[in-house]
């Protein structure tokens, strides 16, 4: 089946930087599979002319050779220009260097298109990009803008189903205006939906046409399966089957500090450190690190030895742990609902998507040991000039002990809780439901 291309956030970053007198070659950056290549084909229906170079197709081969050679970028251009066919005129044509990791002198290039073609639109791409660029670690620097691209957040899935009427009605609420409880349950609805289905383009679109939760699992299988194949591409120095059951460790570890142990108790820590490391750095794992939160930014105190590591996707989640859908789908136990911390991985997720796409976003926690009386924090976040803890709960009962322990060190005026509940705000808690948790972020 076609993927039908739906609007992304990332759409108005990349006409923005399109519009630009000053523009700097584009680097998108992000794991495999979450649409960069159809974003940017997006993007080129707005131009006269439009090259795409995959640097992994035998047929641009002799492309490749051509950035080995000691001639100028216009000079490059114009052959370019030559072999596909299309004008390469500044201003008029999207020039696209898609799999550029497969050519590591087109990467080194990419400067000099700045320097001698300003005016040039270039963007370039790869799968496994992050690797090439550790290879390069000053290859361009003040020359390349990097954009950073993430699977589809909550909004964007409502989005991709035409549900747009619904999501505006979820962006305006806010603790003090909270939604229509008919809206609120709709959202929980596809809330739940969205926990099984994720945010991979693939999964989501063949949602949209079919709503086949089977397919999309028989989907989620696939990407998987070519993740792991991946890793043997990675690092050469580390084994693919250490990377996978790190993986596999994420997934099975859940809340709480990663315990390099429990990923393989033969192995040194070092060793799963790297793995782990390795999956970081390609986008499928994102770390949850303790900050200090004395004062902003976050990450200038941080405990490197408290740690929580995140799936990057929900739905790829409860697939590598095989949780039955229909809890998900049916439950309105919250303990059901989180097996594997997937609500905590949501929350994560989706805080990382509500950042900015030319910054690579970080995720802070807040932890504090003492005897008989541990206090944690899911999530601390930077608002403007305020810092903001978060709890992720399973109602409005309870006292919250680790959030008012933080208030009070921290002398904050409030805290969030995000949970199954609607919109509401009472003493110095503010509640957001789950499901626009980025709300919290972006009013």
């Amino acid at each position: 089946m076609a993927m039908k291309y739906t609007e992304r956030k990332i759409d108005n970053t990349l006409l923005e930087w399109k519009k630009e007198r000053d523009r700097k070659p584009l680097l998108l950056r992000g794991a495999r599979q979450v649409g960069k290549t159809s974003a940017v084909r997006h993007l080129a229906e707005s131009f006269e002319y439009y090259i795409e170079i995959d640097f992994l197709s035998s047929d641009n081969s002799d492309i490749a050779a051509l950035f080995s050679q000691n001639i100028s970028t216009k000079d490059l251009c114009q052959k370019i220009a030559v072999i596909k066919g299309i004008p390469l005129e500044e201003g008029k044509t999207l020039l696209f260097l898609d799999e550029i990791q497969a050519c590591p002198r087109a990467i080194e290039k990419l400067r000099y298109f700045y320097e001698e073609i300003p005016k040039l639109h270039l963007i370039a791409a790869g799968s496994l990009l992050e690797f090439a660029l550790e290879e390069l670690p000053s290859f361009g620097v003040g020359r390349i803008r990097s954009v950073f691209m993430y699977p589809l957040s909550f909004e964007e899935f409502l989005t991709f189903q035409n549900l747009t009427a619904l999501r505006d009605e979820m962006n305006n609420a806010s603790p003090r205006k909270p939604l229509d409880e008919i809206f609120h349950k709709r959202l929980l609805q596809e809330f739940r939906n969205f926990l099984i289905l994720g945010g991979m383009p693939e999964v989501d679109s063949y949602w949209c046409e079919t709503h086949d939760f089977l397919k999309c699992r028989q989907i989620q299988n696939d990407l998987l399966i070519s993740y792991n194949d991946d890793f043997s591409k990675y690092r050469k120095k580390i084994p693919a089957t250490r990377i996978q059951e790190v993986f596999r460790s994420v997934a099975i570890q859940g809340q709480g500090k990663f315990v390099y142990r429990k990923a393989n108790p033969d192995l040194r820590t070092e060793q799963i450190k790297s793995a782990l490391e390795t999956l970081i750095l390609a986008g499928l794992v994102y770390p949850v690190t303790h900050t200090c939160a004395n004062g902003i930014p976050l990450g200038a105190e941080l405990r490197e030895d408290y740690k929580r590591m995140i799936y990057f996707d929900t739905g790829l989640l409860q697939r590598q742990l095989n949780l039955k859908a229909e809890d998900i789908l049916v439950s309105d136990d919250f303990d059901v609902i989180n097996k594997g911390a997937i609500a905590e991985t949501f929350v994560g997720t989706e805080l990382m998507k509500a950042g900015s796409f030319y910054e690579k976003n970080e995720l802070y926690c807040w932890h504090r040991e003492e005897p008989g009386s541990n206090a944690e924090v899911d999530y601390v976040i930077q608002n403007g000039s305020e810092i903001i803890p978060i709890e992720v709960k399973a109602s409005k009962k309870g006292s919250m002990q680790s959030l008012r322990r933080f208030l009070a060190l921290k002398e904050k005026p409030y805290g969030i809780r995000t949970s199954l509940e609607n919109f509401s705000e009472y003493n110095d808690i503010k509640v957001y439901p789950l499901y626009a948790i980025k709300n919290a972020v972006e009013n």
